[in-house]
Protein backbone atom coordinates (compact mmCIF):
# COMPACT_ATOMS: atom_id res chain seq x y z
CA UNK A 1 0.00 0.00 0.00
CA UNK A 2 1.29 3.45 -0.92
CA UNK A 3 2.44 5.37 2.17
CA UNK A 4 1.55 9.03 1.82
CA UNK A 5 3.56 11.96 3.12
CA UNK A 6 1.74 14.24 5.61
CA UNK A 7 0.47 17.05 3.42
CA UNK A 8 -1.48 19.38 5.73
CA UNK A 9 1.57 21.24 7.13
CA UNK A 10 2.89 21.84 3.61
CA UNK A 11 -0.50 23.17 2.47
CA UNK A 12 -0.71 25.49 5.49
CA UNK A 13 2.77 26.82 4.73
CA UNK A 14 1.76 27.33 1.09
CA UNK A 15 -1.25 29.41 2.16
CA UNK A 16 0.96 31.64 4.30
CA UNK A 17 3.58 32.02 1.58
CA UNK A 18 1.08 32.81 -1.20
CA UNK A 19 -0.89 35.29 0.92
CA UNK A 20 2.38 37.14 1.57
CA UNK A 21 3.27 36.96 -2.13
CA UNK A 22 -0.15 38.31 -3.13
CA UNK A 23 0.15 41.11 -0.60
CA UNK A 24 3.52 42.09 -2.08
CA UNK A 25 2.46 41.84 -5.74
CA UNK A 26 -0.97 43.48 -5.57
CA UNK A 27 -0.83 47.29 -5.38
CA UNK A 28 -2.15 48.82 -2.18
CA UNK A 29 -5.43 50.72 -2.76
CA UNK A 30 -4.79 54.36 -3.58
CA UNK A 31 -6.26 57.12 -5.73
CA UNK A 32 -9.67 57.15 -7.44
CA UNK A 33 -9.22 53.49 -8.44
CA UNK A 34 -8.75 52.39 -4.82
CA UNK A 35 -12.08 50.59 -4.71
CA UNK A 36 -11.04 48.38 -7.64
CA UNK A 37 -7.83 47.32 -5.90
CA UNK A 38 -9.70 46.73 -2.66
CA UNK A 39 -12.04 44.38 -4.54
CA UNK A 40 -9.12 42.56 -6.20
CA UNK A 41 -7.37 42.04 -2.88
CA UNK A 42 -10.65 40.89 -1.32
CA UNK A 43 -11.14 38.36 -4.13
CA UNK A 44 -7.64 36.90 -4.06
CA UNK A 45 -6.37 37.02 -0.48
CA UNK A 46 -7.38 34.80 2.42
CA UNK A 47 -7.56 31.49 0.51
CA UNK A 48 -7.95 28.42 2.70
CA UNK A 49 -5.97 25.79 0.78
CA UNK A 50 -4.37 27.20 -2.38
CA UNK A 51 -4.11 23.73 -3.87
CA UNK A 52 -3.36 24.96 -7.37
CA UNK A 53 -0.60 27.17 -6.03
CA UNK A 54 0.65 24.22 -4.00
CA UNK A 55 1.00 22.23 -7.23
CA UNK A 56 2.99 25.04 -8.85
CA UNK A 57 5.37 25.23 -5.90
CA UNK A 58 5.81 21.48 -5.62
CA UNK A 59 6.37 20.97 -9.34
CA UNK A 60 9.13 23.56 -9.24
CA UNK A 61 10.61 22.08 -6.07
CA UNK A 62 11.36 18.89 -8.01
CA UNK A 63 13.89 20.85 -10.07
CA UNK A 64 15.13 23.40 -7.54
CA UNK A 65 13.36 26.35 -9.20
CA UNK A 66 13.53 29.63 -7.29
CA UNK A 67 10.55 29.77 -4.93
CA UNK A 68 9.93 33.49 -5.35
CA UNK A 69 9.63 33.01 -9.11
CA UNK A 70 7.27 30.07 -8.57
CA UNK A 71 5.22 32.29 -6.28
CA UNK A 72 4.64 34.70 -9.16
CA UNK A 73 3.36 31.86 -11.34
CA UNK A 74 1.12 30.62 -8.54
CA UNK A 75 -0.30 34.13 -8.09
CA UNK A 76 -1.01 34.32 -11.84
CA UNK A 77 -3.07 31.13 -11.48
CA UNK A 78 -4.84 32.59 -8.44
CA UNK A 79 -5.76 35.64 -10.54
CA UNK A 80 -7.37 33.42 -13.19
CA UNK A 81 -9.30 31.44 -10.56
CA UNK A 82 -10.44 34.55 -8.69
CA UNK A 83 -11.66 36.13 -11.93
CA UNK A 84 -13.66 33.01 -12.72
CA UNK A 85 -15.19 32.88 -9.25
CA UNK A 86 -16.22 36.55 -9.39
CA UNK A 87 -18.02 35.93 -12.67
CA UNK A 88 -19.73 32.84 -11.23
CA UNK A 89 -21.18 34.95 -8.44
CA UNK A 90 -22.51 37.73 -10.65
CA UNK A 91 -26.17 37.70 -11.75
CA UNK A 92 -27.09 34.47 -13.54
CA UNK A 93 -24.06 32.79 -11.99
CA UNK A 94 -23.89 30.33 -9.13
CA UNK A 95 -25.13 31.35 -5.65
CA UNK A 96 -21.80 32.35 -4.17
CA UNK A 97 -23.16 32.96 -0.67
CA UNK A 98 -23.76 29.21 -0.37
CA UNK A 99 -20.26 28.09 -1.33
CA UNK A 100 -18.07 30.74 0.29
CA UNK A 101 -17.46 31.69 3.91
CA UNK A 102 -17.93 35.38 3.12
CA UNK A 103 -20.04 37.46 0.73
CA UNK A 104 -19.00 37.40 -2.95
CA UNK A 105 -17.32 40.46 -4.44
CA UNK A 106 -20.50 41.75 -6.07
CA UNK A 107 -22.19 41.87 -2.67
CA UNK A 108 -19.22 43.08 -0.65
CA UNK A 109 -18.74 45.88 -3.20
CA UNK A 110 -21.16 46.14 -6.14
CA UNK A 111 -21.69 44.39 -9.51
CA UNK A 112 -19.88 47.05 -11.56
CA UNK A 113 -16.79 46.83 -9.36
CA UNK A 114 -16.97 43.03 -9.48
CA UNK A 115 -16.94 43.04 -13.30
CA UNK A 116 -13.97 45.41 -13.38
CA UNK A 117 -12.09 43.32 -10.80
CA UNK A 118 -12.68 40.14 -12.84
CA UNK A 119 -11.44 41.83 -16.03
CA UNK A 120 -8.39 43.29 -14.30
CA UNK A 121 -7.40 39.97 -12.76
CA UNK A 122 -7.44 38.33 -16.20
CA UNK A 123 -5.04 40.99 -17.48
CA UNK A 124 -2.79 40.80 -14.43
CA UNK A 125 -2.02 37.09 -14.89
CA UNK A 126 0.02 37.31 -18.13
CA UNK A 127 1.65 40.49 -16.85
CA UNK A 128 3.05 38.59 -13.88
CA UNK A 129 4.41 35.85 -16.14
CA UNK A 130 5.91 38.34 -18.62
CA UNK A 131 8.20 39.89 -16.00
CA UNK A 132 11.91 39.03 -15.92
CA UNK A 133 11.43 38.43 -12.19
CA UNK A 134 9.49 35.29 -13.13
CA UNK A 135 12.26 33.94 -15.36
CA UNK A 136 15.34 35.34 -17.03
CA UNK A 137 14.70 33.55 -20.33
CA UNK A 138 12.06 35.31 -22.48
CA UNK A 139 11.30 32.06 -24.30
CA UNK A 140 10.40 30.41 -21.00
CA UNK A 141 8.19 33.37 -20.12
CA UNK A 142 6.44 33.10 -23.48
CA UNK A 143 5.93 29.36 -22.95
CA UNK A 144 4.35 30.01 -19.55
CA UNK A 145 2.05 32.70 -20.94
CA UNK A 146 0.99 30.55 -23.88
CA UNK A 147 0.33 27.51 -21.74
CA UNK A 148 -1.69 29.49 -19.16
CA UNK A 149 -3.72 31.19 -21.90
CA UNK A 150 -4.50 27.83 -23.49
CA UNK A 151 -5.45 26.30 -20.12
CA UNK A 152 -7.88 29.13 -19.41
CA UNK A 153 -9.24 29.64 -22.93
CA UNK A 154 -11.72 28.08 -25.33
CA UNK A 155 -9.84 24.76 -25.43
CA UNK A 156 -9.48 24.78 -21.65
CA UNK A 157 -11.38 26.17 -18.67
CA UNK A 158 -13.64 28.60 -20.54
CA UNK A 159 -14.58 26.05 -23.19
CA UNK A 160 -15.25 23.44 -20.52
CA UNK A 161 -17.49 25.83 -18.64
CA UNK A 162 -19.42 26.48 -21.84
CA UNK A 163 -19.96 22.74 -22.22
CA UNK A 164 -21.05 22.61 -18.58
CA UNK A 165 -23.67 25.30 -19.21
CA UNK A 166 -24.96 23.39 -22.23
CA UNK A 167 -25.33 20.23 -20.12
CA UNK A 168 -28.11 21.72 -18.00
CA UNK A 169 -30.61 19.97 -20.25
CA UNK A 170 -30.43 16.24 -20.89
CA UNK A 171 -28.13 13.52 -19.60
CA UNK A 172 -24.63 13.52 -21.11
CA UNK A 173 -22.59 10.35 -21.48
CA UNK A 174 -19.56 9.49 -19.37
CA UNK A 175 -17.31 10.35 -22.33
CA UNK A 176 -18.92 13.79 -22.66
CA UNK A 177 -18.58 14.44 -18.93
CA UNK A 178 -14.94 13.39 -19.04
CA UNK A 179 -14.18 15.71 -21.95
CA UNK A 180 -15.84 18.58 -20.10
CA UNK A 181 -13.80 17.85 -16.97
CA UNK A 182 -10.54 17.70 -18.93
CA UNK A 183 -11.21 21.21 -20.20
CA UNK A 184 -13.04 22.86 -17.30
CA UNK A 185 -10.86 21.58 -14.46
CA UNK A 186 -7.91 19.48 -15.59
CA UNK A 187 -6.44 21.96 -18.10
CA UNK A 188 -5.56 24.59 -15.49
CA UNK A 189 -4.42 21.98 -12.96
CA UNK A 190 -2.16 20.46 -15.63
CA UNK A 191 -0.60 23.86 -16.23
CA UNK A 192 0.12 24.15 -12.49
CA UNK A 193 1.84 20.77 -12.54
CA UNK A 194 3.85 21.50 -15.69
CA UNK A 195 4.91 25.02 -14.74
CA UNK A 196 7.91 23.96 -12.67
CA UNK A 197 9.22 21.78 -15.48
CA UNK A 198 8.83 24.63 -17.97
CA UNK A 199 10.77 26.98 -15.71
CA UNK A 200 13.51 24.39 -15.15
CA UNK A 201 13.77 23.59 -18.88
CA UNK A 202 13.34 19.98 -17.80
CA UNK A 203 13.61 16.97 -20.07
CA UNK A 204 10.72 15.93 -22.24
CA UNK A 205 10.20 12.82 -20.09
CA UNK A 206 9.99 14.82 -16.86
CA UNK A 207 7.64 17.36 -18.41
CA UNK A 208 5.37 14.64 -19.82
CA UNK A 209 5.26 12.86 -16.46
CA UNK A 210 3.94 16.00 -14.80
CA UNK A 211 1.47 16.64 -17.62
CA UNK A 212 0.09 13.12 -17.25
CA UNK A 213 -0.07 13.51 -13.48
CA UNK A 214 -1.98 16.78 -13.84
CA UNK A 215 -4.48 15.37 -16.32
CA UNK A 216 -5.39 12.42 -14.09
CA UNK A 217 -5.43 14.63 -10.98
CA UNK A 218 -7.72 17.12 -12.70
CA UNK A 219 -10.28 14.44 -13.52
CA UNK A 220 -10.15 13.12 -9.94
CA UNK A 221 -10.54 16.69 -8.67
CA UNK A 222 -13.69 17.25 -10.75
CA UNK A 223 -15.28 13.98 -9.65
CA UNK A 224 -14.53 14.78 -5.99
CA UNK A 225 -16.12 18.20 -6.42
CA UNK A 226 -19.16 16.65 -8.09
CA UNK A 227 -19.49 14.15 -5.26
CA UNK A 228 -19.43 16.94 -2.70
CA UNK A 229 -22.20 18.85 -4.49
CA UNK A 230 -24.21 15.68 -5.08
CA UNK A 231 -24.07 14.71 -1.40
CA UNK A 232 -24.87 18.24 -0.20
CA UNK A 233 -28.10 18.23 -2.21
CA UNK A 234 -28.95 14.55 -1.61
CA UNK A 235 -28.82 14.03 -5.36
CA UNK A 236 -31.76 16.35 -5.95
CA UNK A 237 -31.59 19.11 -8.53
CA UNK A 238 -27.87 18.68 -9.18
CA UNK A 239 -26.24 19.29 -12.54
CA UNK A 240 -25.35 16.21 -14.62
CA UNK A 241 -22.07 14.76 -13.35
CA UNK A 242 -20.13 11.54 -12.96
CA UNK A 243 -21.71 11.23 -9.50
CA UNK A 244 -25.25 11.53 -10.84
CA UNK A 245 -24.47 9.17 -13.73
CA UNK A 246 -22.61 6.42 -11.85
CA UNK A 247 -23.81 6.92 -8.30
CA UNK A 248 -21.68 7.95 -5.33
CA UNK A 249 -19.91 4.63 -4.72
CA UNK A 250 -18.79 4.06 -8.29
CA UNK A 251 -17.84 7.71 -8.76
CA UNK A 252 -15.77 7.66 -5.54
CA UNK A 253 -14.01 4.49 -6.70
CA UNK A 254 -13.27 6.13 -10.05
CA UNK A 255 -11.77 9.17 -8.32
CA UNK A 256 -9.54 6.94 -6.17
CA UNK A 257 -8.41 5.02 -9.26
CA UNK A 258 -7.54 8.27 -11.01
CA UNK A 259 -5.57 9.44 -7.97
CA UNK A 260 -3.58 6.19 -8.05
CA UNK A 261 -2.91 6.60 -11.76
CA UNK A 262 -1.80 10.19 -11.20
CA UNK A 263 0.65 9.12 -8.48
CA UNK A 264 2.07 6.38 -10.69
CA UNK A 265 3.19 8.97 -13.25
CA UNK A 266 5.62 10.39 -10.68
CA UNK A 267 7.84 7.30 -10.38
CA UNK A 268 10.52 9.17 -12.32
CA UNK A 269 11.03 11.55 -9.39
CA UNK A 270 11.34 8.99 -6.57
CA UNK A 271 10.76 10.39 -3.04
CA UNK A 272 11.11 14.01 -4.21
CA UNK A 273 7.52 13.80 -5.46
CA UNK A 274 6.02 12.39 -2.24
CA UNK A 275 4.00 15.54 -1.53
CA UNK A 276 2.60 15.54 -5.06
CA UNK A 277 1.61 11.89 -4.64
CA UNK A 278 -0.10 12.75 -1.37
CA UNK A 279 -1.86 15.70 -3.05
CA UNK A 280 -3.61 13.38 -5.51
CA UNK A 281 -5.28 11.44 -2.70
CA UNK A 282 -5.85 14.54 -0.57
CA UNK A 283 -7.87 16.11 -3.37
CA UNK A 284 -10.12 13.04 -3.50
CA UNK A 285 -10.45 12.34 0.21
CA UNK A 286 -10.99 15.89 1.44
CA UNK A 287 -14.50 15.68 -0.02
CA UNK A 288 -15.39 12.51 1.87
Amino acid sequence: MLRLAPIEPAIAETVTFLDATLDALLPQPAGPEARLMEAIRYATMGGTQRLRGFLVLQSGRLFGVDRRALGRVAVAVECICASSMIRDDLPAGEPGDQRQARPPVQRAFDPATAWLAADTLLMMAPGLLASAETHGDPFVRCDLIGKLAAAGGAAGMSGGRMIDVAMDIGQPSLAELTRMARMKTAALITFCCEAGAIMAKASGAARQALISYGQELGLAWQIASDLSHFAAQDGNGTKPSVASLLGCDRAAAQAEALASQAASHLDLFDEKADLLRAAAFFVVRRQA
